[in-house]
């Protein structure tokens, strides 16, 4: 399974550990980083959103913020590309749990 780096530019803000699957998502434990404090009220904004979203607005006022903060997936080691979040794969963090889609 393949650990990651979540990075904005230099900055670490948490490092995912690859342990399953359930598809379509890979299972992940995350540990948070330095500066995972900074960006955490913007990735739990996408978890929480649940439910119905007809006309996306919801999802849209979501995602923004998100792509605007450019993080990506770095991964440990080498053997994979470095992946852009919501440009290249999905991220959902919950407390020490990821579900990552690429």
């Amino acid at each position: 399974m393949t650990q990651w780096q979540l990075l904005q530019g230099d900055v670490l803000l948490g490092e995912l550990d690859e342990y399953g699957c359930d598809q379509p998502f890979f299972l992940a434990r995350f540990v948070p980083g330095p500066g995972w404090e900074n960006v955490r009220f913007v990735i739990e904004a996408l978890t929480a959103l649940r439910g119905p979203d007809p006309d996306g607005s919801r999802t849209a006022a979501v995602l923004k913020p998100l792509l605007d903060l450019d993080l990506m997936l770095v991964p440990v080691g080498g053997g994979r590309s470095l992946l852009r979040v919501v440009k290249d794969c999905w991220l959902r963090i919950d407390g020490s749990e990821a579900r990552l889609r690429y």
